[in-house]
């Protein structure tokens, strides 16, 4: 025992009648001291070394979940951001698709009154175009007869004597007479 001793404190610090004693001297400090030190300072610094790690463990678990918290908002973000996106794609795909069946039927709406106006004027040119015969015929008719009339009148005038010029005028008045109650 003796001899580990002697390792570690040499023996030239050994007196042989002074005892044990604590050197104070921190140069010339031994292992036991040195132990005797340290054990003091864990036993009451363990204290405070325990506050210290507790409040740094502290730090660091609030800074992760805060980091936790961060990183979920900031992968929550652009996946609201994306269904917003989408969201804004559908409501304008159903406005385009709406806009759309409203432009077609507002086409068809144009061409359908467009179609209604032609016929009405193609009716109204076709009544006008009748009637327009009808007054051309009637004109015709008129002068025909107007024409006839003197045709006969100078042929009879000419020709005929006065009895026969009676029947003849009395001939194509009654002629008159049933060409006017067929046209009315």
């Amino acid at each position: 025992m003796r001899n580990l001793i002697s390792l570690v404190i040499p023996f030239h610090f050994w007196l042989p009648a002074e005892g044990f004693k604590l050197n104070t001297n921190l140069l010339e400090t031994n292992l036991i001291n040195l132990g005797v030190v340290l054990g003091l300072l864990v036993y009451f610094g363990k204290g405070v070394l325990n506050n210290l790690l507790d409040k740094r463990k502290q730090t660091i678990l609030s800074t992760i979940r805060d980091a936790e918290e961060w990183y979920k908002e900031a992968t929550d973000k652009p996946k609201q951001a994306e269904i917003r996106l989408q969201q804004a794609e559908l409501k304008a795909n159903e406005i385009r698709v709406n806009g759309l069946s409203e432009m077609e039927k507002e086409k068809q709406d144009l061409i359908n009154i467009a179609d209604e106006d032609s016929k009405r004027l193609e009716d109204s040119k076709n009544a006008t175009i009748r009637f327009e015969e009808q007054r051309a015929i009637e004109q015709v008719r008129q002068q025909v007869s107007r024409l006839a009339l003197e045709r006969a009148s100078e042929v009879s005038n000419n020709c005929l004597n006065s009895e026969l010029h009676s029947r003849m005028i009395d001939y194509h008045i009654g002629l008159l007479k049933t060409m006017g109650s067929t046209t009315e």
